[in-house]
């Protein structure tokens, strides 16, 4: 996204929380919820993105979402970001971080309260993950951030603010991108050493998160990206069989143990630091070897799309629609149906150790 664009929005939501007035009507002391990612979790970033290339502000996205319309989400309805949130309490995801400027004064200050959701498609770890599809890296959301906790001290005092972020969940769900985009280029960097990479961004936008007064972090690892509808139609075009890409379902493994590890790092040098890790690999790669257990039918193809597995297309209102989406496991050539993503946000909240540790969501934001 090109700096001077941010840059003016920045100095708008300054204006705008400088003339909000004071009053009772949202508790300036209970924790927000705050959500930086990609895909999985964007509700509608880049639908004000004029020139962004990976929006989802049309149909068939939405169908089944209130009043079946499409809100930027890549999704049936509402995604996993919605799921956790309602989990917490809230009707679903807070707005975009870019919405709030839509807003008249006295709304804003009741959503910065509550929470914020920075996450936009097609961003990743690495700032050149999307970089020609115009959106917002995580580097940028951070920023984002940053303007957030300075308008909330402006509001609310520098104590309060400090004590709420302190309290407040920080969900983040990214990596997928930076994955495809190493297979994508066809680099002869090491696996490891392009790992070594992603955590390194990743430790530091952990880091830059902890200065900002982020405590509780939920995190989400990547998913089997090599099992998702478009990467089954490489593996059959290009390769010649059915079944999961798995050099990149390597990675994603890979990807989480690293993850792991740094989570445990950061826990010893970062005094007051708390982590949830969700293994969204187990966590969708039981659902693909065994999906009757788990209520699907369809776990290779998507429901919403174009040719074979509907993942030679995306989904738009042209597009082949499967008429029970409670089925499939995947919307669209990427991402999960409404249904799969409440089972993750579900398993995320309350499930055991086995798919995230080293406690869960809801147990993340009781410990004080």
């Amino acid at each position: 996204m090109a700096k001077s664009h941010i840059s003016v929005f920045l100095v708008l939501l300054v204006i705008l929380v400088n003339v909000i007035p004071q009053s009772a009507e949202v508790d300036v002391t209970s924790p927000s919820i705050f959500i930086l990612g990609d895909s999985t979790a964007d509700v509608g970033t880049n639908t004000y993105l004029t020139n962004s290339l990976v929006r989802a502000d049309y149909p068939h996205n939405g169908i089944d979402f209130p009043k079946s319309r499409p809100t930027g989400r890549f999704s049936n309805g509402f995604n996993s970001a919605d799921f956790v949130a309602k989990f917490f309490g809230l009707k679903r995801s807070p707005p975009p971080y870019l919405f709030l400027l839509t807003l008249k004064s006295h709304h804003l200050r009741q959503h910065l309260l509550k929470g914020v959701n920075f996450a936009s498609a097609g961003a990743g770890l690495l700032d050149i993950t999307g970089q020609n599809m115009m959106v917002v890296p995580l580097s940028e959301q951070i920023n984002q951030l940053a303007t957030v906790r300075d308008n909330l001290t402006t509001v609310i005092g520098s104590s309060a603010t400090e004590a709420k972020l302190s309290k407040s969940m920080f969900f983040i769900s990214i990596g997928s991108n930076d994955i495809f985009g190493y297979f994508m280029t066809n680099t002869t960097m090491p696996k490891d050493q392009f790992i070594n990479i992603l955590m390194s961004a990743y430790s530091n936008h952990i880091t830059n998160l902890y200065k900002l007064g982020a405590r509780k972090f939920g995190i989400i690892s990547v998913p089997p990206v090599g099992c998702c509808p478009s990467q089954r139609l490489v593996q059959k075009l290009v390769n010649g069989v059915d079944g999961c890409f798995e050099p990149e379902n390597d990675f994603a493994l890979s990807f989480h143990s690293a993850l792991d590890a740094l989570l445990l790092k950061l826990s010893s040098q970062l005094p007051g630091f708390k982590h949830s890790l969700g293994n969204g690999y187990r966590m969708s790669i039981d659902v693909i070897n065994n999906p009757l257990a788990f209520g699907f039918e369809h776990v290779d193809s998507a429901c919403c799309g174009y040719g074979i597995l509907n993942a030679q297309g995306p989904c738009n209102s042209t597009a082949s629609l499967c008429p029970d989406r409670r089925k499939y496991l995947f919307w669209d050539l990427y991402h999960p149906t409404k249904k799969a993503a409440h089972l993750a946000a579900q398993t995320l909240y309350n499930g055991p150790t086995y798919y995230v540790s080293p406690i869960n969501f809801s147990e993340l934001a009781m410990d004080n």
